[in-house]
């Protein structure tokens, strides 16, 4: 006989007991409970950026320590759960934490080390690494497919990094708070120190990593183009909530040879007093200033101009209006030349207003030995209109699109090559704002006569009016091909719709919560959308134009351009505000979700970018331990289970955790001592009148044998049970394992008050015959399924539908639905001879168990 070794008995003499069943389940919903009250507080935050409500900095820092707390205590109950300390996830909560404080502090955090940042990589997430102008230039580029120069970015770090080594940035600190107090007595001294602060940063050297990368990405830009360069401001703040409009420095026709010189100059123009004496005027002298600054190659333009996307003559007259010259457009925008002058209609086909055509006798060109010059027009092209009528409507066609994706009045730089393309070189918010700015007669007279096609459904996620075209989008559809500028109409609301945002102009779905992940992100990019439409994809049709008010929950059909007026007119006055800046930079670490595929390699603790990722991913790993506890607890195992009695021949055993039976119930009990509501709804379903197939049915014997030397292997077969056909319930909670003959079911399911807890899992798998009737069988299934909303995936002749954050009434429905679909296929498989057989099967049960729905309901 062989003795146990003195290692393992003082292994187990140290191991700990396990942990009840029934606590960890308790730990379970306390992370349900938890995970409602981050979302809860996230969104609170994100609809504060909406402008509806007032907040200080207290209401920012409360927030901000509330969730903190939250998220912690939720990392720690999911500890509590798996039994495991969660190193990584505590890891990522204080990095995220740390950054949060250093917002708070006025810090500006940023997330990339990398010195150059490509412009095909830069989009507004990454703003504060590139400025906000190369911002919006790498989104109209990258998001909105618009064709832009090529380009880098000289991140905001590498900056940070020259000053300080230079030892300069103390002294730019100090210079900003000189100018932050105010001395007016002694302006010329401040300016004085501005001055001399240019000069040394002109003069300073630059670390030798950063010179070495920038030279190289110079080098590469210009050989590839063989062009010059024009190397751009790209300022914190600049062509965002302040324009800054001038006041930095760009400099045209620059060499790959002389790059650091014209880097250095714009880093220099930074410290301007113009610029000092406009963020003081801003309320910006509290931030701590950064320079990015963009090279892009030099557009060699033919005709090149400025385009405001309103100006507000009369009320029901305000148009868009271009400004256009010969050459390149910095005299244009200085103010220095003489230009053609369009006035266009706003709506398609953008119509030609009125045109006055200057004399333009100068224009500003690229010079072949670098920089520019200006050069004398040629006579024939000197009183000549600079575009034609085609260029005029392409340039109405982008200002429109760059307007409805930044949701405000637009700025647009723009140049035409000598070939005829459109090259947009930046969009910057206008100051100005259509004379409509409350809804009052005009917007009330212009909807009275629309046809209104949804009104009073749905909640809103994010207010704000859009119109669109319809695009609707089904379960698993590929949203790579998602056209711009269209509203998403879809069944369900979805974290994975994130990576499409920034495309749609609004969301309507049909189900959804609007304290779920997608909403989140809605709100945190300012989407209008209105969860919760019932019919939404019934009563809208593909393609067709309408207007979604999310603020009064209607659509309207067609473009109603009032109410999209008034939208653009809105105040924003608050976006100004230091408290509302703060919380914008403060919620870049909160409310992104990147967490979005479960089954990703990336869906890990270290990839946890915000407080969001970390809830989403605690919430999706307590939800796999609890399927697995269901399965695999010890309790499970060896507990004195209860014997339920049921109508139709289950041999089921219960196990109860917590309320899922009547008080005192015995060790026999009947379907009516079960309180479990997802497991009375499924016990419902399954009795339901001519759901449960009771005729004998002929199968071959080597579908038969086949079948057995299948199915009977342990890996198909539940260890745990035992041959029980087992149901671990509480009053809310559901996880069955059912065999019936050769089939196999599992359900796992949790109802509770909370729409984002509701979700039900569904797994069948199994059958008496060969792998072509079990596979068409499979598809019967999915198809059901999908008929009933839920998500549905195959792997051979197994079925998994998941379905989650409906409202109660809609799951335990879903459950009854189950119930009657396990009943109905449990011997369908042999009857499947044909793909036919398989949609009159699919329409005989969509017709039972609708008919019994409706008499249940």
């Amino acid at each position: 006989m062989e003795l146990p070794s003195l290692t393992d008995f003082f292994a187990r003499w140290r191991a700990k007991p396990p942990v009840p069943f029934s606590v960890l389940f308790k730990k379970f919903k306390s992370i349900l409970e938890r995970n409602n009250a981050i979302l809860g507080l996230i969104g609170d935050m994100g609809d504060k950026l909406g402008g509806d409500y007032i907040f200080d900095r207290q209401y920012i820092l409360d927030s901000c320590e509330k969730l903190g707390d939250q998220v912690f205590k939720l990392v720690s109950d999911l500890s509590l759960l798996c039994q495991r300390k969660n190193v990584g996830l505590f890891t990522a909560f204080e990095r995220i934490s740390h950054q949060i404080r250093e917002e708070l502090a006025g810090r500006r955090v940023l997330t990339r080390t990398d010195h150059i940042l490509p412009l095909c990589d830069l989009t507004h997430d990454l703003a504060d690494e590139g400025g906000n102008k190369m911002a919006n230039v790498g989104d109209i580029r990258n998001i909105l497919g618009f064709t832009v120069p090529d380009g880098f970015v000289v991140t905001a770090g590498a900056y940070f990094e020259a000053m300080e080594r230079a030892g300069l940035r103390a002294r730019a600190g100090a210079l900003c708070d000189r100018f932050e107090r105010g001395d007016s007595a002694n302006w010329a001294g401040l300016a004085e120190a501005a001055a001399q602060l240019q000069k040394d940063i002109l003069a300073m050297p630059l670390p030798k990593g950063l010179a070495k990368s920038v030279k190289l990405a110079a080098k590469r830009l210009a050989a590839e183009g063989g062009q010059f360069l024009a190397v751009r401001s790209s300022a914190w703040g600049e062509d965002g909530e302040s324009s800054f409009a001038g006041m930095y420095e760009s400099v045209l026709g620059v060499a790959a040879e002389n790059i650091l010189t014209a880097y250095r100059t714009v880093l220099a123009s930074l410290f301007c007093e113009q610029a000092l004496r406009y963020r003081l005027h801003r309320g910006l002298s509290k931030e701590e200033p950064a320079m990015a600054v963009g090279v892009m190659r030099m557009v060699d333009a033919r005709v090149s101009g400025g385009l405001y996307t309103y100006v507000p003559l009369l009320e029901h007259d305000q148009p868009m209006v271009v400004s256009a010259a010969w050459g390149l457009g910095k005299p244009i925008v200085e103010g220095t030349a003489e230009t053609d002058t369009f006035l266009l209609g706003r709506e398609p086909p953008h119509e030609l207003l009125s045109s006055e055509i200057g004399l333009k006798t100068t224009r500003l060109a690229r010079d072949a030995a670098g920089g520019t010059r200006t050069e004398d027009v040629p006579a024939d092209l000197a009183a000549s209109p600079c575009l034609d009528k085609d260029q005029l409507v392409l340039l109405a066609k982008t200002a429109m699109s760059l307007e409805r994706f930044f949701k405000r009045p637009l700025d647009v730089e723009w140049a035409f090559t000598s070939e005829g393309e459109l090259i947009v070189l930046q969009a910057r918010p206008l100051s100005i704002k259509p004379k409509i700015c409350t809804p009052g007669p005009d917007v009330a007279e212009a909807t009275k006569d629309v046809p209104v096609l949804i009104s009073g459904k749905g909640v809103p996620a994010m207010g704000g009016v859009s119109a669109g075209p319809v695009h609707i989008v089904v379960e698993g559809a590929d949203l790579a091909d998602f056209p711009y500028g269209a509203i998403l109409v879809t069944h369900h609301s979805s974290p994975r719709f994130a990576r499409i945002m920034p495309k749609c102009r609004g969301i309507i779905t049909e189900m959804g919560s609007a304290t779920g992940h997608m909403a989140t992100i809605a709100r945190e990019l300012r989407v209008p959308t209105l969860v919760g439409v019932s019919d939404a994809t019934r009563i809208l049709r593909e393609g067709q134009e309408i207007t979604l008010d999310a603020d009064h929950i209607v659509i309207y059909e067609g473009v109603v351009e009032a109410l999209c007026r008034y939208e653009l007119g809105k105040e924003d006055v608050f976006e100004e505000s230091w408290e509302y800046r703060t919380l914008k930079r403060v919620l870049r670490h909160i409310s992104p979700l990147t967490l979005l595929d479960p089954d990703a390699d990336s869906f890990s603790p270290e990839k946890c970018k915000t407080f969001h990722d970390i809830a989403r991913y605690v919430h999706q790993r307590a939800v796999d331990k609890l399927i697995n506890l269901s399965e695999e607890h010890r309790e499970i195992k060896e507990s004195a289970p209860h014997r339920l009695v049921t109508k139709l021949p289950l041999g089921l055993t219960v196990i109860d955790v917590e309320g899922g039976l009547r008080r005192g119930a015995p060790g026999e009990i009947r379907e009516e001592d079960v309180l479990c509501r997802p497991l009375r709804a499924l016990l419902e379903g399954v009795n339901a009148s001519g759901m449960w197939e009771t005729c004998a049915v002929a199968v071959d014997m080597g579908s038969f044998m086949s079948s057995v030397t299948r199915t009977m292997t342990a890996s198909q077969s539940h260890p745990t049970t035992l041959g029980r056909n087992l149901a671990v319930i509480s009053e809310e909670y559901l996880n069955l394992h059912l065999r019936l003959g050769y089939h196999f079911t599992v359900v796992d399911a949790y109802l509770g008050e909370s729409v984002n807890d509701n979700a039900v899992l569904f797994r069948f798998m199994g059958g008496v015959t060969d792998f072509t009737r079990r596979s068409r069988r499979a598809g019967l299934i999915a198809a059901i399924l999908e008929r009933y909303d839920f998500v549905v995936k195959i792997t051979g002749d197994m079925v998994t539908g998941r379905a989650k954050k409906h409202p109660e009434a809609d799951m335990l429905d879903k459950m009854y639905m189950l119930g009657g679909l396990i009943g109905y296929t449990r011997q369908l498989d042999a009857r499947l001879g044909s793909d036919d057989d398989g949609r009159r099967h699919f329409e005989e049960f969509v017709q039972r168990i609708n008919a019994l729905r409706e008499a249940r309901q």
